[in-house]
């Protein structure tokens, strides 16, 4: 398996067996360059691929022996959040909410509709920083806790879901989860649906990529993904899948006690 702890080990030892066949035969230094050149490839390809594992377990996507798929929507509450509320309940579709803790405190009330309508919600940190991937393992925690905190304050629940900003995973990350014990939860398809400027191709790079227990990425932050969504619940209606909750469609718990 492709993990940090498992690629460290091999490039260690590819790393000494290299350094003695070049002590014993002169074999040449682009060995050790070739070698650190790997382990740094796995390191960024590991920290930005949130689907692959490398430094946190996470969960991508459900069974596929069913119909179902799961609703995501990062970056809320929001304005536009009450617009993607109104399309999910126009058709009795459940959903979850990844969200920040600062606009929790800005959008206490939508907050409190989404919880109200039913929907699930987790953590996306407090500050949602362009630099999170860069904080230490106590400023993970604390902004974790500090969100938990939030959405206990305003629905009396324990989240134990979380979705690190950018899906951007670290050893940082990996040690304040250690401690925080949330479930992590990823995708399988990413809408890009805040970088593709068409929502015709938004909507297309969902669709050639829905299958049974899919978990779709999409951001309640523009009248863009609204737009999409309104075509996307008519087509997964159409295309008799049944849009769930993360949490029935991995079957785990998204709060705690």
């Amino acid at each position: 398996m492709l993990t940090f702890k498992n690629i460290s080990i091999a490039s260690g030892i590819a790393l000494l067996s290299v350094l003695a066949a070049i002590f014993l035969y002169g074999i040449s230094y682009i060995w050790v360059v070739l070698i650190i050149f790997f382990w740094i490839g796995f390191l960024i390809w590991g920290s930005s691929t949130i689907e692959s594992g490398y430094f946190v377990k996470s969960f991508n996507k459900g069974s596929q022996n069913s119909n179902k798929i799961a609703l995501t929507f990062d970056d809320g509450p929001h304005p536009m959040t009450l617009p993607v509320l109104e399309l999910l309940e126009k058709h009795d579709v459940k959903a979850t909410f990844f969200c920040i803790g600062r606009q929790i405190e800005k959008h206490p009330h939508i907050f409190h509709k989404i919880v109200e309508k039913g929907h699930t919600v987790g953590n996306h940190s407090y500050s949602h920083s362009n630099n999170f991937g860069f904080f230490s393992s106590r400023r993970v925690k604390n902004e974790l806790d500090t969100t938990d905190s939030l959405i206990k304050k305003y629905t009396d629940k324990n989240a134990v879901f979380f979705r690190p900003p950018f899906g951007v995973t670290n050893l940082h990350i990996k040690k304040a989860l250690n401690k925080t014990k949330h479930h992590t939860i990823g995708w399988n398809i990413r809408s890009l649906d805040t970088a593709i400027e068409f929502e015709e191709a938004i909507l297309k790079r969902i669709k050639t990529r829905l299958k049974p227990g899919s978990i779709i990425l999409l951001h309640d932050t523009s009248q863009k993904t609204v737009n999409v969504l309104e075509q996307l619940l008519i087509y997964i209606k159409k295309e008799n899948f049944e849009a769930v909750t993360v949490n029935q469609l991995i079957n785990i718990e998204p709060y705690e006690d």
